[in-house]
């Protein structure tokens, strides 16, 4: 497999995995223009994508799935009440090529598997992603909203993560957003703190896991550093961590 985080974050979401030579983009919250200038950075042509995979309705990983579908012809998966929930809140323009899944279903493209695991998160029918070649398993595990039973298990399963790790509390707590969005990301249907996000890799990665990439990390409440300090203090030197950027593209990561 290969994976490149072409953006993380509330400013814009969207991940490119190749696997099994299935080129999948998860989530589309990032404009056409700069995932296709991103991918062409890395030799690859974003028409060549076989499916945009959309985890939940909120902005900053939907709001250009229409762009994708009608610029690149790319067909876009989501559940149906995300694409309701989506024509009301934030429409995307006309998307000509919709195909449906229910959480918790998974989807098959040539010999790959996509697993989708519903998540707590206050988008509307969201989900995560276990990406499966046969031979590794990527999970792509952002928004997660609290540790949900079942969340755990899928972690002991994986070669590679990306995880949310999105606030510092401390930072979160003496930082300037107003009560009832602290309230909001550090609540059960929230964000995953980094501390939250490492607990949960040494409690829970099997010894298959080969790294995990750092993502969805806040740009008021949170900084690479932090995150980065937080999870070594936690997890120890041994596994080796990635983060994925709020303003560029990371570096390809392969999972062999």
């Amino acid at each position: 497999m290969k994976i490149i985080s072409l953006q993380s974050g509330s400013n814009g979401n969207c991940i490119y995995v190749e696997a099994g030579g299935v080129k999948l983009l998860i989530d589309a919250g990032i404009s056409g223009k700069r995932a296709e200038q991103r991918l062409a950075g890395t030799g690859r042509d974003i028409r060549d994508i076989d499916a945009v995979l959309i985890s939940h309705d909120h902005g900053d990983h939907i709001a250009c799935a229409g762009i994708y579908q009608r610029k690149f012809k790319l067909p876009i998966y989501m559940t149906e009440p995300t694409l309701t929930a989506t024509q009301i809140h934030r429409p995307i323009g006309r998307v000509d090529d919709v195909r449906h899944f229910s959480a918790g279903e998974s989807l098959r493209f040539n010999g790959v598997t996509v697993e989708t695991i519903p998540t707590p998160h206050d988008g509307t029918d969201g989900v995560a992603f276990v990406i499966d070649d046969g031979r590794r398993r990527l999970g792509v595990l952002t928004d997660l909203g609290h540790v949900f039973d079942g969340l755990d298990a899928v972690i002991g399963t994986l070669d590679a993560v990306i995880i949310e790790s999105n606030y510092d509390p401390e930072m979160l707590a003496d930082g300037p957003y107003p009560y009832f969005l602290k309230q909001r990301i550090s609540g059960p249907n929230g964000h995953l703190s980094n501390a939250e996000a490492a607990e949960l890799l040494a409690r829970s990665a099997g010894a298959k896991l080969k790294w995990a990439c750092l993502g969805h990390l806040s740009g008021e409440n949170n900084n690479p550093a932090m995150a980065m300090e937080t999870h070594r203090r936690i997890l120890g030197p041994q596994l080796p961590l990635h983060i994925a950027g709020r303003y560029e593209a990371a570096e390809p990561i392969e999972l062999r």
